[in-house]
Protein backbone atom coordinates (compact mmCIF):
# COMPACT_ATOMS: atom_id res chain seq x y z
CA UNK A 1 0.00 0.00 0.00
CA UNK A 2 1.53 3.32 -1.07
CA UNK A 3 -1.51 5.63 -0.82
CA UNK A 4 -4.68 5.93 1.22
CA UNK A 5 -7.60 8.40 1.23
CA UNK A 6 -9.73 9.21 4.28
CA UNK A 7 -12.68 11.42 5.13
CA UNK A 8 -11.99 14.11 7.74
CA UNK A 9 -15.23 15.51 9.27
CA UNK A 10 -15.90 18.72 11.19
CA UNK A 11 -17.54 19.01 14.60
CA UNK A 12 -19.96 21.25 16.42
CA UNK A 13 -20.11 21.92 20.16
CA UNK A 14 -23.72 21.63 21.28
CA UNK A 15 -22.59 22.63 24.76
CA UNK A 16 -19.26 24.15 25.76
CA UNK A 17 -18.79 24.89 29.45
CA UNK A 18 -15.53 26.53 30.54
CA UNK A 19 -14.99 25.53 34.17
CA UNK A 20 -11.63 27.06 35.10
CA UNK A 21 -8.16 27.94 33.92
CA UNK A 22 -5.63 25.18 34.55
CA UNK A 23 -2.08 25.48 35.84
CA UNK A 24 -0.78 24.35 32.42
CA UNK A 25 -2.37 27.38 30.75
CA UNK A 26 -5.26 25.46 29.20
CA UNK A 27 -8.87 25.62 30.41
CA UNK A 28 -10.92 22.89 32.02
CA UNK A 29 -13.86 22.16 29.73
CA UNK A 30 -17.00 20.10 29.56
CA UNK A 31 -18.50 19.81 26.10
CA UNK A 32 -20.80 17.76 23.92
CA UNK A 33 -19.25 17.13 20.50
CA UNK A 34 -21.36 16.41 17.43
CA UNK A 35 -19.65 15.07 14.31
CA UNK A 36 -21.11 16.55 11.12
CA UNK A 37 -21.00 15.69 7.44
CA UNK A 38 -18.96 18.71 6.34
CA UNK A 39 -15.69 16.94 5.50
CA UNK A 40 -12.21 17.46 4.14
CA UNK A 41 -10.56 14.67 2.15
CA UNK A 42 -7.07 13.56 3.16
CA UNK A 43 -4.84 11.54 0.83
CA UNK A 44 -1.63 10.09 2.27
CA UNK A 45 1.08 8.97 -0.15
CA UNK A 46 4.34 7.32 0.92
CA UNK A 47 7.64 9.04 0.21
CA UNK A 48 11.08 7.43 0.05
CA UNK A 49 12.98 10.53 1.16
CA UNK A 50 11.58 10.54 4.72
CA UNK A 51 10.07 14.03 4.36
CA UNK A 52 6.62 15.00 5.63
CA UNK A 53 4.98 17.42 3.22
CA UNK A 54 1.56 19.09 3.12
CA UNK A 55 -0.11 19.86 -0.19
CA UNK A 56 -3.22 22.03 -0.01
CA UNK A 57 -4.72 24.65 -2.28
CA UNK A 58 -6.15 26.68 0.60
CA UNK A 59 -3.80 29.61 1.30
CA UNK A 60 -4.57 29.70 5.04
CA UNK A 61 -3.65 26.07 5.76
CA UNK A 62 -0.15 25.94 7.30
CA UNK A 63 2.29 23.71 5.43
CA UNK A 64 4.89 23.39 8.20
CA UNK A 65 5.09 22.31 11.86
CA UNK A 66 2.14 24.50 12.90
CA UNK A 67 -0.12 22.09 11.02
CA UNK A 68 -1.43 19.52 13.55
CA UNK A 69 -1.38 16.81 10.86
CA UNK A 70 2.36 17.36 10.39
CA UNK A 71 2.88 17.26 14.17
CA UNK A 72 0.96 13.97 14.43
CA UNK A 73 2.90 12.38 11.54
CA UNK A 74 6.26 13.40 12.99
CA UNK A 75 5.34 11.92 16.38
CA UNK A 76 4.65 8.53 14.81
CA UNK A 77 7.70 8.71 12.55
CA UNK A 78 10.04 9.50 15.47
CA UNK A 79 8.59 7.02 17.98
CA UNK A 80 8.64 4.07 15.60
CA UNK A 81 11.80 4.89 13.67
CA UNK A 82 9.95 5.08 10.36
CA UNK A 83 12.27 5.79 7.44
CA UNK A 84 9.46 6.56 5.02
CA UNK A 85 7.98 10.00 4.66
CA UNK A 86 4.49 10.99 3.58
CA UNK A 87 2.77 13.58 1.43
CA UNK A 88 -0.41 14.79 3.11
CA UNK A 89 -2.77 16.13 0.45
CA UNK A 90 -5.71 18.05 1.94
CA UNK A 91 -8.81 18.77 -0.11
CA UNK A 92 -10.11 21.51 2.18
CA UNK A 93 -13.87 21.98 2.52
CA UNK A 94 -14.04 22.87 6.23
CA UNK A 95 -13.51 26.61 6.84
CA UNK A 96 -10.17 27.40 8.51
CA UNK A 97 -9.92 28.81 12.07
CA UNK A 98 -13.70 28.66 12.34
CA UNK A 99 -14.37 26.69 15.54
CA UNK A 100 -15.08 23.52 13.57
CA UNK A 101 -11.84 21.64 14.42
CA UNK A 102 -10.84 21.06 10.80
CA UNK A 103 -7.14 20.98 11.67
CA UNK A 104 -7.73 18.60 14.58
CA UNK A 105 -9.82 16.33 12.37
CA UNK A 106 -7.06 16.31 9.74
CA UNK A 107 -4.55 15.27 12.41
CA UNK A 108 -6.79 12.40 13.53
CA UNK A 109 -7.21 11.24 9.92
CA UNK A 110 -3.43 11.28 9.48
CA UNK A 111 -2.91 9.23 12.64
CA UNK A 112 -5.44 6.62 11.55
CA UNK A 113 -4.21 6.60 7.97
CA UNK A 114 -0.52 6.27 8.84
CA UNK A 115 -1.38 3.48 11.25
CA UNK A 116 -2.51 1.55 8.18
CA UNK A 117 -0.03 2.92 5.65
CA UNK A 118 2.99 2.24 7.87
CA UNK A 119 1.48 -0.99 9.30
CA UNK A 120 1.97 0.13 12.91
CA UNK A 121 -0.96 -1.92 14.31
CA UNK A 122 -1.71 0.64 17.00
CA UNK A 123 -4.87 0.10 19.03
CA UNK A 124 -7.57 2.75 19.34
CA UNK A 125 -6.32 3.47 22.86
CA UNK A 126 -2.79 4.08 21.57
CA UNK A 127 -4.08 6.31 18.76
CA UNK A 128 -6.05 8.33 21.31
CA UNK A 129 -2.84 8.87 23.31
CA UNK A 130 -1.11 10.26 20.21
CA UNK A 131 -4.17 12.36 19.41
CA UNK A 132 -4.12 13.92 22.90
CA UNK A 133 -0.50 14.92 22.38
CA UNK A 134 -1.28 16.50 19.01
CA UNK A 135 -4.13 18.77 20.15
CA UNK A 136 -7.15 19.16 22.42
CA UNK A 137 -9.92 18.21 19.94
CA UNK A 138 -8.02 15.53 18.01
CA UNK A 139 -9.01 12.58 20.21
CA UNK A 140 -12.73 12.94 19.48
CA UNK A 141 -12.18 12.12 15.81
CA UNK A 142 -10.35 8.87 16.58
CA UNK A 143 -13.65 7.43 17.76
CA UNK A 144 -16.28 6.43 15.22
CA UNK A 145 -18.90 8.40 17.14
CA UNK A 146 -21.62 10.86 16.22
CA UNK A 147 -21.67 12.32 19.73
CA UNK A 148 -19.29 12.34 22.67
CA UNK A 149 -18.72 14.05 25.99
CA UNK A 150 -15.35 15.81 26.13
CA UNK A 151 -13.69 16.77 29.40
CA UNK A 152 -10.28 17.98 30.56
CA UNK A 153 -9.11 20.32 27.81
CA UNK A 154 -11.38 18.35 25.46
CA UNK A 155 -9.13 15.31 25.06
CA UNK A 156 -10.89 13.04 27.58
CA UNK A 157 -13.63 11.44 25.51
CA UNK A 158 -16.67 9.40 26.50
CA UNK A 159 -18.71 8.20 23.53
CA UNK A 160 -22.44 8.90 23.81
CA UNK A 161 -24.50 6.06 22.26
CA UNK A 162 -27.05 8.41 20.69
CA UNK A 163 -28.35 7.75 17.16
CA UNK A 164 -30.31 10.96 16.64
CA UNK A 165 -29.70 12.83 13.37
CA UNK A 166 -29.83 16.62 13.68
CA UNK A 167 -29.98 19.18 10.88
CA UNK A 168 -28.26 22.55 11.04
CA UNK A 169 -27.60 25.64 8.99
CA UNK A 170 -23.98 26.58 9.49
CA UNK A 171 -22.80 30.11 8.70
CA UNK A 172 -19.09 30.91 8.86
CA UNK A 173 -18.06 34.52 8.52
CA UNK A 174 -14.89 35.10 6.48
CA UNK A 175 -12.97 36.15 9.54
CA UNK A 176 -10.53 33.87 11.35
CA UNK A 177 -10.74 33.59 15.12
CA UNK A 178 -7.92 31.90 16.97
CA UNK A 179 -8.73 29.80 20.02
CA UNK A 180 -5.97 31.27 22.17
CA UNK A 181 -7.13 34.84 21.52
CA UNK A 182 -10.74 34.01 22.41
CA UNK A 183 -9.79 32.21 25.63
CA UNK A 184 -7.57 35.14 26.60
CA UNK A 185 -10.70 37.30 26.72
CA UNK A 186 -12.31 35.10 29.38
CA UNK A 187 -10.13 36.38 32.25
CA UNK A 188 -10.56 33.17 34.24
CA UNK A 189 -8.18 33.03 37.23
CA UNK A 190 -6.10 29.91 37.90
CA UNK A 191 -8.24 28.28 40.54
CA UNK A 192 -9.75 24.85 41.18
CA UNK A 193 -13.53 24.86 41.24
CA UNK A 194 -15.46 24.16 44.44
CA UNK A 195 -17.90 22.04 42.40
CA UNK A 196 -18.43 21.29 38.71
CA UNK A 197 -21.40 23.66 38.42
CA UNK A 198 -19.56 26.76 39.60
CA UNK A 199 -17.41 29.00 37.43
CA UNK A 200 -15.17 31.99 37.97
CA UNK A 201 -15.98 35.00 35.85
CA UNK A 202 -14.90 38.61 35.59
CA UNK A 203 -17.42 41.27 36.51
CA UNK A 204 -17.88 44.68 34.92
CA UNK A 205 -15.94 46.24 37.81
CA UNK A 206 -13.00 43.98 36.90
CA UNK A 207 -13.39 42.02 40.14
CA UNK A 208 -13.36 38.23 40.25
CA UNK A 209 -16.61 36.70 41.34
CA UNK A 210 -18.12 33.24 41.60
CA UNK A 211 -21.44 32.67 39.87
CA UNK A 212 -23.57 29.56 39.91
CA UNK A 213 -24.04 28.13 36.46
CA UNK A 214 -26.32 25.50 35.04
CA UNK A 215 -25.06 22.02 34.30
CA UNK A 216 -25.63 22.52 30.59
CA UNK A 217 -24.48 19.03 29.58
CA UNK A 218 -27.02 17.23 31.74
CA UNK A 219 -29.75 19.67 30.76
CA UNK A 220 -29.25 18.98 27.05
CA UNK A 221 -28.66 15.21 27.05
CA UNK A 222 -32.25 14.03 27.78
CA UNK A 223 -33.59 16.25 24.99
CA UNK A 224 -30.92 14.95 22.61
CA UNK A 225 -31.69 11.31 23.39
CA UNK A 226 -35.41 11.91 22.76
CA UNK A 227 -34.75 13.97 19.58
CA UNK A 228 -36.66 17.07 20.73
CA UNK A 229 -35.32 19.85 18.44
CA UNK A 230 -37.09 22.75 20.13
CA UNK A 231 -35.86 21.71 23.59
CA UNK A 232 -32.37 20.93 22.25
CA UNK A 233 -32.30 24.40 20.73
CA UNK A 234 -33.16 26.05 24.02
CA UNK A 235 -30.37 24.09 25.77
CA UNK A 236 -27.53 24.97 23.36
CA UNK A 237 -24.81 26.83 25.28
CA UNK A 238 -21.29 28.13 24.75
CA UNK A 239 -19.37 29.93 27.52
CA UNK A 240 -17.07 31.46 24.90
CA UNK A 241 -19.87 33.50 23.36
CA UNK A 242 -19.20 36.60 25.45
CA UNK A 243 -15.49 36.50 24.52
CA UNK A 244 -16.32 36.00 20.82
CA UNK A 245 -18.73 38.94 20.88
CA UNK A 246 -16.22 41.14 22.68
CA UNK A 247 -13.90 40.60 19.71
CA UNK A 248 -16.62 40.85 17.06
CA UNK A 249 -19.81 42.52 18.35
CA UNK A 250 -21.31 42.38 14.84
CA UNK A 251 -21.71 38.60 15.15
CA UNK A 252 -24.60 39.26 17.52
CA UNK A 253 -26.61 40.51 14.55
CA UNK A 254 -25.95 37.26 12.63
CA UNK A 255 -27.03 35.19 15.61
CA UNK A 256 -30.24 37.21 15.96
CA UNK A 257 -31.00 36.91 12.25
CA UNK A 258 -30.72 33.12 12.42
CA UNK A 259 -33.01 33.06 15.43
CA UNK A 260 -35.54 35.28 13.65
CA UNK A 261 -35.39 33.00 10.60
CA UNK A 262 -37.19 30.32 12.61
CA UNK A 263 -34.34 28.22 14.01
CA UNK A 264 -35.01 26.05 17.05
CA UNK A 265 -31.84 27.41 18.60
CA UNK A 266 -28.62 29.19 17.61
CA UNK A 267 -25.12 28.84 19.03
CA UNK A 268 -21.46 29.46 18.27
CA UNK A 269 -19.32 26.37 17.72
CA UNK A 270 -16.08 26.24 19.69
CA UNK A 271 -14.21 29.54 19.62
CA UNK A 272 -16.15 30.77 16.56
CA UNK A 273 -16.73 32.49 14.22
CA UNK A 274 -19.05 29.72 12.97
CA UNK A 275 -22.66 30.07 14.07
CA UNK A 276 -25.05 27.14 13.66
CA UNK A 277 -28.84 27.13 13.70
CA UNK A 278 -30.69 23.97 14.69
CA UNK A 279 -33.53 23.12 12.28
CA UNK A 280 -36.47 20.75 12.64
CA UNK A 281 -35.68 18.87 9.42
CA UNK A 282 -33.61 18.92 6.24
CA UNK A 283 -36.38 20.85 4.49
CA UNK A 284 -36.52 23.40 7.31
CA UNK A 285 -32.73 23.81 7.15
CA UNK A 286 -32.94 24.45 3.42
CA UNK A 287 -35.54 27.15 3.98
CA UNK A 288 -33.34 28.91 6.54
CA UNK A 289 -30.24 28.61 4.34
CA UNK A 290 -32.02 30.28 1.41
CA UNK A 291 -32.35 33.47 3.48
CA UNK A 292 -28.57 33.72 4.02
CA UNK A 293 -27.03 32.51 0.74
CA UNK A 294 -26.81 35.96 -0.83
CA UNK A 295 -25.24 37.70 2.16
CA UNK A 296 -22.69 35.10 3.27
CA UNK A 297 -20.22 33.13 1.14
CA UNK A 298 -19.96 30.17 3.52
CA UNK A 299 -23.42 28.83 4.32
CA UNK A 300 -23.94 25.08 4.66
CA UNK A 301 -26.75 22.66 5.46
CA UNK A 302 -25.10 19.99 7.60
CA UNK A 303 -26.30 16.98 9.53
CA UNK A 304 -25.02 14.56 12.13
CA UNK A 305 -22.52 12.06 10.74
Amino acid sequence: MSSITLRSPAKLNLVLDVLAKRMDGFHELRTIFERIDLCDRITLTSRRDGAIKVVCGHPQVPKGPKNLAVKAAKQLQADFGIKQGVTIAIDKKIPVAAGLAGGSSNAAAVLMGLNRLWRLRLSQKQLVEYASRAGSDVAFFIYNASYALGEGRGEKIRVLPIRVKLWHVLVTAKFKMYTKEVFNHLNCPMSPLPNPCTVWCRGNDNSSQLTNKKDNVNILLPYLRKNMPQSIGSALANDLESAILSLRPDFKRLKNKLSNAGACGVCFSGSGPSVFALARSKQHAGQIKARFDRRYAQVFVVSTL
